[in-house]
């Protein structure tokens, strides 16, 4: 028994060591910090052997572009605290509308100022790696914006050389707001604002619930449903070089991965 005023001494041992939880790879992820449904679809979709490093960025409950813009601030000291000794392969920025007023390429280069060893990345660089990848030109853009956000992401999307069908709005204001809309609403949503014409349906925003019913749009339209966390879930993994077909996160992990944008 112990007694106040001893000092412990262990046995000798040795511990039966292995590659950890992170055996076949890591990936980490920059999250704001009113974000309440990334962190939930990242785990959701992780397969076994993935290790997953979360940071929260600082960020206002209030969406605008002028407080997107404020993200990129600190995106190189939130990189730099994801897990350095582990050395993701690759460390997103988790937010599809603040990628697109920061701009991906300011991303990309403040993502490797604190983290030098990763592959940087961020959602809407995988929302255009998945439409690509299911040969979509032609899609809707559902999302919780207000409508400033939803013209800007529009911009940026048909600049990139897709033909916005459509894109509509809920007009909501938070974070907070976005994480609590119910799936079931995402999937009436979606089914509203689909068009014969459309290649594949978009969802847009990491803090909302859409991921859930992703199989059920699909299976209720017959072409593919794009989400931000899916979306950014599988181009993360091709790009570690993980290539598992996933099941019940929508078609797009049935492909490997061919048309990935460099993140140059």
């Amino acid at each position: 028994m112990f007694q106040p005023g001893q000092t412990v001494q262990s046995k000798p041992r040795t511990p039966l060591m292995g590659k950890g939880i992170a055996h076949r790879g890591s990936l980490g992820f920059i999250l704001m910090s009113t974000d309440l449904a990334c962190e939930a679809d990242i785990f959701a979709m992780a397969p076994e052997g993935l290790g997953i490093h979360i940071t929260r960025l600082k960020t206002d409950d209030y969406t605008t572009n002028e407080t997107l813009a404020r993200h990129i601030d600190h995106m190189a000291d939130a990189a730099s605290r994801i897990q350095p000794d582990m050395k993701p392969e690759v460390i997103a920025y988790c937010c599809t509308s603040g990628s697109i007023v920061c701009r991906e390429e300011n991303v990309f280069r403040e993502i490797r100022r604190g983290a030098p060893y990763a592959q940087p990345m961020c959602i809407v660089t995988g929302v255009m790696d998945a439409l690509r990848e299911v040969g979509a030109k032609q899609i809707v853009v559902g999302t919780p914006y207000l409508d400033d956000v939803n013209t800007a992401e529009a911009e940026y999307l048909a600049a990139a050389g897709f033909d916005i069908l459509d894109i509509q709005g809920l007009r909501l204001e938070t974070g907070v707001e976005f994480g609590q809309v119910e799936p079931a609403y995402w999937k009436d949503f979606a089914l509203e604002i689909d068009q014969p014409e459309a290649d594949a349906i978009f969802l847009s925003c990491s803090g909302v619930r859409s991921l859930e019913v992703v199989d059920e749009i699909e299976q209720a339209t017959g072409k593919p449903v794009i989400t931000s966390n899916q979306a950014l879930m599988w181009s993360c993994l091709r790009r570690a070089g993980i290539m598992d077909e996933l099941k019940g996160f929508g078609q797009i992990f049935k492909h490997p991965g061919l048309r990935l944008k460099p993140t140059v």
